[in-house]
């Protein structure tokens, strides 16, 4: 018989003999590793370093678009910090690039007219420069220091690292306390997360990544009740109920979260990973396309790039159900998902991308006909007439005035324009659409950074017609994973407004705010509306009339406040303040929070609780 994982793991060992070329592990979706890209992103270009709309970033490209930027910018003193905090961070790629851009010359001035080439033959020449910006990154604290007993932290970003010519290794210890309380509730908010992180390299050719944590939770109220729906805690598998022996008041979960991957370049162009993990595609808060909310998945994934293209071909296995729905040590049924994404770049500020994927069920099987990493799905799907979900989708972005980014993505799933010129709210009008705004350096005020995005999916969108079983309404091919969407967390029949305010008043220092309005429909009991993404769309209740907020009707207002000082590297301390109104038309669903928590982190970002 068939088996995805077995058969990808000797295609993997047979295209080990062709390694080449230097690899890099990604960069976990870290808030602020990533706000620093995508300032700089903004306020000078990608300059073709890497396509910012295909997540996760290689640290490779990361740490080698910053030494560009470095170069060809003027900047502030935080934009300074912003730096030193990367090339801390990935000081592996900082000193194999570093010398191929000259940072140090005893004549600063002397750039304004020499010409540099970096690792991928690409030639420039520095045009305006402040002969203070770059020069004043501190080297020092870039470098092997004897470290604590001569075993910690050697490096800054690195509680245990290790290399030789030809291998390194970085072991990094996971905490996240947090303790809290919600006005929705008597007993106390709390986490409790402790795991690791690993990372290292092989021959320049290989590398590779795994982290594993254990949680014990008790969660908002409003999480709560989505847990109690779905049977699925948000972003995890496997859980079961945990009871402090101390303090019988400390309740709520206990669940284990791991992911690892392992890749390597098949040719100069071409790169493979696979592992156990997740993805997102697209700039905004949320993606519609394929967001980072729900479990780790097994996955094979090419990256193609060439010229100004970059295209990502995913393989994955995924749960139709969750851990709750099985009795026993019974195997949890299994789909697949076939997708690609091709993203192009008009010039250093404009880039259109193309994305399809399809989510099938066979029994214990691949579809060896997706396997094709350049037909179109929808044609393969016509030759097998098969009943698999497709959904097709587009993302833009647009860099302008080196302060805004207009970026957008539309999704659909299924389409009849004459229906949809009749405007008569048929059922099968399924899309999705994302418009956003963000602006760095708000009124000129350095590191005030706002985003404006709104997001509307219509209902019945992810919904697929076959299902598990004769009596029950959970279609296997939705385009979810473990009883969770594969894209905004919210499911579909909604519209959500969000702003976001972000500001660092020093290198140690962020406070991040978010306001999110959000209209949507609930299902009642037994009835489907077109809100949860499982469900198959047989059971819709009527053809004709379909509306954005049908069904229970409900609004949610949510301010959060957060803000972060950064004790050493990575080490965090965070205050948290959450005020979150859910405001149903059937009152026993309203849910009036008000959060007020504190903590301290080391290697891991602060839990979403925005929906």
């Amino acid at each position: 018989m068939f088996n995805l994982k077995s058969t990808l793991i000797l295609l993997t060992s047979l295209l080990f003999t062709q390694l080449a070329w230097a690899q890099s592990s990604t960069l976990p979706l870290n808030p602020k590793s990533y706000h620093i890209l995508d300032r700089l992103e903004i306020l000078h270009g990608t300059q073709g370093v890497y396509h910012s709309s295909i997540k996760y970033f290689s640290r490779k490209d990361a740490t080698q678009f910053a030494l560009k930027t470095g170069i060809n910018a003027q900047l502030s003193e935080l934009d300074r910090s912003d730096l030193q905090y990367l090339f801390v961070d990935n000081d592996e790629w900082y000193q194999h690039f570093k010398d191929d851009f000259d940072l140090e010359t005893s004549n600063p001035e002397d750039i304004f007219e020499k010409k540099y080439v970096d690792s991928s033959r690409t030639f420039f020449t520095i045009k305006k420069r402040d002969p203070q910006s770059f020069a004043e990154i501190n080297n020092e604290t870039l470098v092997d220091q004897d470290g604590f007993l001569g075993i910690f932290y050697k490096s800054p970003a690195d509680f245990i690292s290790f290399k030789t010519e030809d291998f390194f290794l970085k072991l990094n210890p996971i905490i996240n306390f947090k303790l809290g309380n919600d006005s929705a509730q008597e007993d106390p908010v709390f986490q409790n997360t402790r795991g690791f992180q690993m990372r290292g390299a092989i021959d320049g050719k290989v590398y590779f990544f795994t982290s594993l944590f254990e949680n014990q939770q008790h969660f908002l109220e409003h999480i709560n009740k989505r847990i109690a729906r779905d049977k699925a805690i948000p972003g995890n598998a496997y859980f079961k109920p945990f009871e402090s022996i101390v303090n019988p008041k400390f309740n709520g979960w206990d669940f284990l979260n791991a992911q690892g991957f392992v890749g390597f370049n098949i040719s100069k162009s071409i790169g493979l990973e696979f592992g156990h993990g997740k993805h997102f595609i697209g700039h905004g808060y949320n993606s519609l396309l394929l967001n980072d909310y729900a479990h780790n998945y097994f996955y094979l994934k090419f990256n193609t790039k060439f010229w100004k293209f970059h295209y990502q071909n995913i393989f994955a296995e995924l749960s139709t159900i969750g851990s709750l729905d099985t009795r026993g040590d019974i195997l949890i049924p299994k789909k697949y998902m076939a997708s690609h994404y091709l993203d192009f770049e008009v010039n250093d500020n404009i880039s259109i991308g193309l994305f399809e994927t399809i989510i099938f069920n066979r029994t214990n099987n691949f579809e060896f006909q997706y396997l094709n990493p350049i037909i179109i799905y929808r044609t393969v799907e016509q030759f097998l007439d098969s009943p698999d979900n497709v959904l097709i989708g587009l993302n833009a972005k647009w860099n302008f005035k080196k302060q805004f980014q207009l970026y957008s993505q539309l999704l659909l799933d299924e389409f009849d324009f004459s229906e949809l010129r009749a405007r008569d709210g048929y059922w099968a009008n399924k899309y999705g659409f994302q418009l956003g705004l963000k602006y760095v350096n708000v009124a000129g005020i350095d590191h005030l950074d706002a985003r404006v995005e709104y997001n509307v999916i219509k209902p019945f969108t992810f919904q697929h017609v076959d299902t598990l079983q004769e009596n029950s309404s959970i279609a296997i091919a939705s385009y979810s994973h473990h009883l969770q969407p594969l894209s905004h967390p919210l499911g579909a029949n909604f519209k959500e407004f969000l702003v976001t305010l972000r500001y660092q008043p020093s290198p140690k220092i962020i406070f991040d705010s978010k306001l999110m309005v959000a209209n949507y429909g609930e299902d009642p009991q037994g009835e489907n509306w077109g809100a949860n993404p499982l469900y198959s769309y047989q059971t819709r209740v009527q053809e004709y009339g379909n509306f954005i907020g049908q069904g229970i009707s409900g609004k949610i207002t949510q301010i959060g406040l957060n803000a972060s000082y950064e004790l050493y590297h990575n080490i965090f301390a965070d205050l948290h303040f959450l005020i979150r109104k859910q405001d149903s038309e059937e009152d026993v669903n309203d849910i009036n929070t008000t959060y007020f928590g504190a903590g301290i982190r080391m290697n891991i970002a602060n839990q979403r609780l925005d929906y």
